[in-house]
């Protein structure tokens, strides 16, 4: 027997999922799935764009009596480049002209003259970002140094010094 569900009733399972989260849809998904019995799960998911995982979470929180705990907190913000596409372009451009390697050659890292603060100042200045969007100084640091920058300065070669040989006394 297989079961067919009319587009209103797609429509209304698919808003009701939406408008909940968490525990309350998993166990609203679960609830759906198994009063439509066999094969409701694989029909929740080709009909409704369900996802196969979340329902067998909220099948075994229904089954068991135990929630399940979401941990949102530890997701994270996005990355400043992801929501700010030319953001490291913009940065290497400013700090490219203002950066030296190593007089010694000894590490590939670059050193720049310009700190973390002034190269969000310039970003605000030249390329047009406000300083709402704009990620703190202390974020653009961690890209800086992401993308091999060194804030610190560069210390010249100093060229060494000619020590005189020890002499033999005439006394020998």
């Amino acid at each position: 027997m297989s079961i067919v569900l009319t587009d209103s009733l797609k429509n209304l399972l698919i808003e009701t999922a939406f408008q909940l989260k968490g525990t309350a849809k998993r166990k609203f998904m679960a609830q759906t799935v198994v009063k439509l019995g066999f094969g409701g799960q694989r029909l929740a998911q080709r009909e409704l764009g369900w996802n196969r995982d979340t329902i067998r979470k909220g099948i075994k929180e229904l089954t068991s009596g135990i929630t399940c705990v979401d941990n949102y907190s530890a997701k994270g913000r996005y990355k400043a480049e992801e929501h700010l596409t030319t953001l490291l372009e913009d940065i290497k451009n400013l700090v490219d002209c203002q950066s030296q390697t190593d007089p010694s050659f000894k590490s590939r890292r670059l050193y720049t003259r310009l700190s973390a603060a002034e190269v969000r100042k310039q970003l605000i200045e030249k390329y047009g970002y406000s300083d709402e969007v704009l990620p703190t100084s202390e974020t653009i640091r961690v890209k800086l140094n992401d993308l091999g920058y060194n804030t610190r300065r560069v210390q010249k070669v100093l060229p060494q010094k000619k020590f005189l040989k020890p002499q033999q006394s005439l006394m020998n």
